[in-house]
């Protein structure tokens, strides 16, 4: 199943974005119960500052379901991220997913919307 990564960039002030984080943080575990394998995270130097982003590594079938995917994420419904979505091809090592503490990952999550 080939890899895909969504970029992202805030659009929204904190309090707006940190409101819809537990939703977005819901429809990761959902990911990684389909299967997708999902790994998600911020830009850790960017913590902080406006229009800070981040970025999500997961697996889809096709273009079509990533995009799908990727639509159905509550910060992208609810208008509060930019994105770009692309198909990765690693050439060496394996992404091994990896849990950060459920603060940092709720308290730093910023992202970005495909217009």
């Amino acid at each position: 199943m080939p890899w895909f990564v969504k970029l992202e960039e805030g659009l929204v002030d904190k309090a707006h974005f940190d409101a819809v984080v537990p939703l977005h943080l819901a429809w990761l575990a959902e990911l990684e119960a389909q299967g997708h394998r999902p790994v998600s995270g911020y830009w850790a130097d960017r913590r902080g500052a406006e229009g800070a982003g981040g970025m999500l590594l997961f697996w889809a079938g096709s273009w079509d379901q990533a995009s799908r995917l990727v639509r159905h994420d509550p910060l992208i419904e609810q208008g509060c991220v930019s994105w770009t979505l692309h198909e990765w091809t690693p050439v060496f090592g394996v992404p091994a997913p990896v849990s950060p503490p459920a603060t940092a990952a709720a308290s730093g999550m910023k992202q970005q919307h495909q217009s």
